[in-house]
């Protein structure tokens, strides 16, 4: 099952759902966090030494070129593997196993084929053995727009709505952090533009602490409150950059001067990093 199985392990683990309202969200604390893989030809250096805070309720993008640790980053804060040195705490807790109290979404959507839109959204719950979340999963898939599907299966769908599909489960149970690692890469320009939208949306009615792992710096930007730089391999973050609009937003809000700004601030860093030429 990979990460499927890895994120629904978190799931079971955990049963203090708030039923109703929000569940509170939880911040991260990341002190002096390092990884090193070892191997047969030597080590390699994942991350620098690094240390930062993320609010409760706060949305934060981390970008950076390829092989960077973005991805090393998120799974060391979701517990699914062990920093070489440094503490990693989501709200009070030390991370010392997987957190249970998490939703993730992946590049691949990893939907169960067999398994009708509602019920793929619904497994959380049945895995948890939790009843009377059917209500919460419609009104997910109403917000999401594809509530109209739920009695489809996933491969009926396309590739954006199969990542709605995603999303939806991955909040189903209300946790108090959202992941996203390169959710929407796979999708054609313009849905993505769409699912970035609903991105930030999802994020101001939810109010979960979100962590998305991203390429694109158009994308960072409009999504989060917070952007993460992080530099070449062994990663650390060369910036961390404040984003200054209001939610809900709209995709105009990328033509403004202050957005284009900051996308400068950041390709800049990479361009000086070797990352980017020209």
């Amino acid at each position: 099952m990979g990460y499927l199985g890895a994120q629904f392990r978190m799931i079971a683990a955990d049963h203090s759902l708030a039923r109703n309202g929000r569940r509170a969200s939880a911040s991260i604390s990341l002190t002096n966090v390092e990884k090193v893989y070892g191997g047969p030809s030597g080590d390699l250096h994942a991350i620098a030494p690094l240390s930062i805070e993320l609010a409760a309720g706060e949305s934060v993008s981390i970008v950076g070129p390829s092989g960077c640790g973005k991805s090393t980053l998120m799974r060391l804060i979701a517990g699914l593997d062990a920093p070489t040195r440094g503490e990693i705490r989501v709200g009070h807790q030390v991370v010392a196993r997987p957190v249970p109290d998490i939703g993730i979404v992946f590049q691949r959507d990893l939907l169960l084929d067999w398994r009708k839109v509602l019920g793929n959204v619904l497994l959380p719950a049945e895995i948890k053995g939790l009843a009377g979340l059917e209500p919460r999963a419609r009104e997910l898939l109403q917000e999401f727009d594809v509530a109209a599907f739920a009695d489809s299966y996933p491969w009926q769908l396309s590739g954006g709505m199969r990542q709605r599909v995603a999303i939806a489960r991955a909040l189903l149970t209300r946790p108090a952090l959202l992941f996203l690692d390169e959710p929407f890469s796979a999708l054609d320009a313009l849905t993505r533009d769409q699912m970035n939208v609903l991105l930030q949306k999802v994020q101001t009615s939810e109010g979960v602490t979100t962590l998305l792992i991203t390429h694109s710096i158009m994308e960072a930007i409009f999504c989060a409150d917070r952007v993460l730089v992080m530099s070449g391999r062994p990663g650390t973050i060369m910036d961390d950059i404040r984003v200054p609009f209001e939610r809900p937003r709209r995709l105009a809000v990328r033509e403004t001067a202050e957005f284009t700004a900051i996308g400068r601030r950041i390709r800049e860093h990479f361009e000086k990093a070797g990352v980017l030429v020209g």
